[in-house]
């Protein structure tokens, strides 16, 4: 073994541990800030809870205080009118009964008829001698042991122990990855689940600062969840998950990162045709292309005969640095490669054309295509061209051969090229029907390649190698037909 390549492993090896190290002590600092301010929120809700018993203790207080009172004032006024009258109808009866006294010696009937009468209708015979209120206030005693047993029991809240991601069991396939975790032991007072994930480009324990900030998906009733329709434009994504049940949610379930490997490019609009209008993902006709370096060039002669260039024509004029090497397609060859080669592996993107275009090519060529060729007349591009425009035709084109497709052109067309098995195939991107399959040995790499004219194209990248598609690659072998290939030599 050589010295220095064990010593250039060791290097390496110490470099990742450096970095993780960088990593964890990173971790270990934003948790202890998080400490400090969690801390001092949870205690803060504890006085704003105790406060709020106590506000409703001190209430209930008052309430109850005043409801006594309130009972207090009504047997108090009861008796107190029972009083008044009890002792007005004395006052009345001692005098009638000295009135009825002294009537005793009255001869006459009829006067003594009156008094009689006079002395039964005294208020006393009246009177009720119960008293309508008694002075016992038992009724509105109180008992809180109850209360105060609860209160002594006053415990922080049962928070939910963190799940657990198992790796094994979660899934990434057709850009849709499926998460799965369990409990480390059962709990039946769990209501929900919250998932957060994130991209990443740094493999392994997800970083405290990365590019990408966590995304959340709240009330998961199970524990799985699946995120479909993701583009897949980072090398990696981070999900964690944690337990929540009525009252509070639990901690973090440890991370897990998985790997979301996918073909990402755009259209390089620096070595496109003049005619293209291109962005990173969109490439149409355009028509009064190359007209702005014309007019900047008749702008220089008109400066050099007047000092003067005409000002609509310095308007119309684009920049050089935009569209970097002006000459790496012309004449009819209008032309875009994307931006990154394939070198190897699977690879797979889709490609949708705008409504009423005339004419486009969708494939692969080499990067040193010439200036002027058009895809799939030479034998180093390969591509399907539709033509809309005069007379229709669909047809797969290599080395300036052509095979008519018998199928309906898709909105959406899906590419895929297998570097290493020599093979690139056109697919229905809707319903995965393949179109067409060339069969070749790529002697070198290549780049995606379109041809736009009186049209445009939208691109769609950082998608897998769809399952649909794998399987069909299994039981492909050039089958006849519409959907047949055309076999090339190794160029």
């Amino acid at each position: 073994c050589d010295p220095s390549e064990a010593l250039q492993r060791i290097i390496t090896t110490l470099a990742n541990k450096n970095e993780e190290l960088h990593n964890f002590i990173e971790t270990l600092s934003h948790s202890l800030a998080g400490l400090q301010v969690n801390t001092t929120q949870v205690v803060s809700d504890l006085e704003e809870e105790f406060d709020t018993m106590f506000s409703i203790l001190d209430e209930m207080k008052e309430s109850m205080t005043n409801t006594i009172k309130q009972e207090q004032a009504r047997k108090s006024h009861e008796l107190q009118n029972q009083l008044t009258q009890s002792t007005n109808a004395l006052e009345s009866a001692e005098e009638l009964l000295e009135f009825a006294n002294n009537a005793l010696d009255i001869r006459d009937e009829e006067e003594f008829a009156k008094v009689r009468k006079l002395v039964t209708m005294a208020p006393a015979f009246r009177l009720t001698m119960k008293p309508k209120a008694t002075d016992n206030m038992t009724h509105l005693m109180v008992d809180f042991s109850q209360e105060r047993q609860i209160l002594q029991n006053l415990k922080f809240l049962p928070v939910p122990r963190a799940p657990e991601i198992d790796v094994q069991d979660c899934l990434v396939v057709d850009n849709t990855v499926t998460v799965s975790w369990k409990m480390p032991v059962e709990d039946s007072k769990i209501d929900h689940y919250i998932l957060e994930f994130r991209k990443s480009n740094h493999e392994g324990l997800p970083r405290v600062k990365d590019e990408h900030s966590w995304e959340v998906v709240d009330s998961i009733k199970t524990t799985e969840y699946s995120l479909t329709g993701l583009n897949f434009d980072s090398k990696f994504m981070n999900f964690r998950v944690r337990a929540c049940n009525k009252a509070a949610a639990g901690e973090y379930s440890d991370p897990v990162t998985l790997e979301t490997r996918a073909f990402n490019f755009s259209f390089d609009s620096t070595s496109s045709h003049l005619n293209l209008k291109v962005d990173d993902r969109s490439v149409e006709w355009d028509p009064q292309g190359g007209k702005g370096l014309e007019s900047k060039i008749k702008g220089k002669e008109n400066k050099g005969r007047s000092g003067t260039p005409s000002p609509k024509r310095v308007s119309a004029t684009r920049s050089p640095a935009v569209r970097g090497g002006r000459d790496r397609f012309t004449g009819e060859s209008y032309t875009v490669l994307g931006d990154t080669s394939i070198d190897y592996g699977q690879h797979y993107w889709e490609v949708k054309a705008l409504k009423d275009g005339k004419s486009y090519s969708i494939g692969v060529a080499f990067k040193n295509l010439g200036k002027f060729d058009q895809l799939g007349k030479t034998n180093t591009s390969w591509c399907i061209h539709i033509n809309n425009w005069l007379q229709n035709s669909f047809a797969a084109k290599h080395n300036n051969k052509a095979k008519t497709l018998e199928v309906i052109v898709p909105d959406r067309i899906g590419i895929y090229c297998d570097m290493d098995g020599g093979q690139l195939s056109f697919y229905n991107a809707e319903n995965k029907q393949l179109l067409h399959t060339f069969k070749t040995k790529f002697s070198q790499p290549v780049v995606p390649a379109f041809m736009v004219w009186c049209g445009g194209l939208t691109l769609s990248t950082g998608l897998q190698v769809p399952s649909a598609v794998k399987s069909l690659q299994k039981t492909e072998n050039g089958v006849g037909g519409s959907n047949s290939s055309i076999n090339s030599m190794p160029q």
